[in-house]
């Protein structure tokens, strides 16, 4: 049978050879021919051949349009990102024209459907404010014996201890998934900087950090204050920050993360069991893990090219990536190409004008001018090195991963970053599959094993 798996180009560690021995038997025995996924119509990944996903469900928390239909045919256009309707664009310049911070108000719009009112804001960043406490001894007793050097690891361990802490865990009513949903978006940069300040010192050996949150703050100017041991940062970075927690806040019922939230939930399960697995899912490098490869391809780039401005041999470089000859050789330009868009990604196009300001105050212009030559190179060098059906185009990963390093956070807290923005969404998605009373999930997948006749021990 044929299989894409090769054992030849792995490494493998902390495997015995039986252990070896026995997996190389998992794939020769568990390959699929890849020509019946063609016979059977099967949409691998859930997607068609132009990226097109499979209907699974319906949903009014965000809208992701990347084509229009004239005469039946689809026409790829400009993306575009809705939240409960409101374009993320609308979105973005309402706020920033009033200077004020952003991802408290989207979070409220995602989970109640509507804008709120001045007052109504108010409240809602006040709740959360009082939820930003963990239980007594948490930080002591949950993070800091046992350390992990994964911090998405430790925000799923930290989610799912916090089941233990709750009064009433399995109630799955609104009320009580709405309170939850509430203290886990409030408590998830507490999670994560801690869980990360404890790596530090523990596996690290760097001094031990532990701020406590200012309610005066914003959910951004927060995880700057908890992370940063003068507690300092600049009015620029903090709203950087927010329109980062902004932009990764949602995106579709289709994006792996927010999917998976929609699976476990329809099981009937609790919260934290529901967002543990969201988690799993966007540590993944295919998802939440991308923007961390973006940075460190970035990294070899200027470690490998002299001249940071000729475009020759930042373009040749990039044909290296293509044609496995350079990086993590994978074949890939990481933060170029997405499931959905083609033409253009809202969300880079939003964050490149702040990113640009940020290059700025920071001294990163030189940086700067190299990714915006690479973001216009590598749409015209992949179409050229591959077959693809569709557009090519910068994604939000592209710049997020420069924003970050700019910010000096830490690439452990990239996609725990992504988390803290993205647990508004699985929220409301959340809340969304309970209160629609649907069926639980379950696709169908055909078996294309033979029968076969068992045999007895002594016989085989």
């Amino acid at each position: 049978m044929a299989t894409n798996y090769s054992f030849s180009d792995i490494h493998f560690t902390n495997v015995t050879p039986q252990i070896e021995k026995l997996a190389e038997k998992c794939v020769r025995n568990g390959a699929i021919d890849p020509s019946l996924y063609g016979k059977y119509e099967v949409k691998r990944g859930l997607r068609d051949i132009n990226g097109k996903g499979v209907l699974a469900g319906l949903t009014e928390i965000s809208e992701i349009v990347s084509y229009i239909v004239e005469d039946n045919e689809m026409i790829p256009c400009e993306g575009k990102l809705y939240y409960r309707g409101y374009s993320i664009n609308d979105i973005v310049a309402g706020f920033g024209r009033d200077q004020r911070y952003g991802f408290e108000e989207t979070a409220y719009l995602l989970l109640f459907g509507e804008l709120p009112t001045k007052t109504e804001l108010e409240e809602f960043t006040s709740l959360l404010a009082e939820n930003r406490r963990l239980p007594t001894t948490f930080v002591r007793d949950i993070m800091m014996k046992s350390p992990s050097f994964d911090i998405m690891n430790s925000m799923a361990r930290g989610v799912l201890t916090l089941f233990s802490y709750d009064s009433a865990p399995n109630d799955t009513s609104i009320p009580n998934v709405l309170k939850q949903s509430l203290e886990l978006i409030a408590l998830m940069p507490l999670i994560a900087v801690y869980g990360y300040q404890a790596k530090n010192y523990y596996i690290d050996g760097e001094s031990l950090i532990i701020h406590q949150p200012s309610p005066e703050y914003s959910t951004a100017q927060n995880i700057l204050h908890l992370l940063r041991a003068d507690s300092k940062f600049t009015e620029l970075e903090a709203k950087v920050l927010d329109i980062a927690l902004v932009l990764h806040a949602e995106h579709g019922g289709g994006n792996n993360s927010s999917f998976t939230t929609h699976v476990v939930t329809s099981s009937g399960t609790d919260t934290y069991s529901a967002i543990a697995a969201a988690l799993g899912s966007l540590k993944g490098p295919k998802h939440g893990g991308a923007n961390v490869k973006v940075t460190e391809m970035f990294d070899d780039l200027k470690a490998n090219v002299k001249d940071w401005a000729d475009e020759e041999e930042v373009g040749a470089y990039l044909r290296k990536l293509l044609k496995k000859e350079a990086f993590d050789r994978q074949g890939l330009i990481y933060g170029m190409g997405h499931a959905v868009y083609s033409i253009s990604d809202p969300r880079a196009n939003i964050f490149r004008s702040f990113t640009d300001r940020l290059a700025v105050e920071k001294g990163k212009e030189k940086e700067l001018e190299l990714y915006h030559m690479v973001e216009r190179l590598a749409p015209q060098i992949i179409g050229q090195e591959r077959h693809i059906y569709k557009g090519v185009a910068a994604n939000v990963d592209f710049y997020s991963g420069f924003v970050y390093n700019m910010l000096e956070l830490p690439n452990e807290l990239y996609t725990p970053l992504f988390a803290i923005a993205r647990i508004a969404g699985w929220s409301a998605h959340r809340i969304e599959e309970l209160a629609n009373a649907g069926k639980i999930i379950r696709p169908a997948y055909k078996s294309v094993a033979k029968h076969r006749q068992y045999q007895p021990l002594c016989e085989r």
